[in-house]
């Protein structure tokens, strides 16, 4: 093999090197971002639950005071 096939192997694998690094951080920075939404979506799925409940509990609180008084 020439100096020069030697060398050109030597450069693609330092791109290639290179670019493998490149992907892993994305996909890291990429995996952290949504360890981040699926915290966020848990904590308003526990607010909207929140609010449905307690939407429901007024809405049966005022369902019982409008009743006519003859009930």
């Amino acid at each position: 093999m020439s100096e020069e096939k030697i060398t050109q192997i030597q450069e693609t694998l330092a791109h290639q090197e290179r670019e493998i690094a490149t992907l892993n951080q994305m996909v890291t920075r990429q995996w952290d971002e949504i360890d981040l939404l699926k915290k966020q979506i848990r904590k308003l799925q526990g607010s909207l639950q929140e609010v449905t409940e307690s939407q429901t509990t007024s809405t049966a609180e005022q369902a019982a005071r409008d009743k006519p008084p003859h009930y």
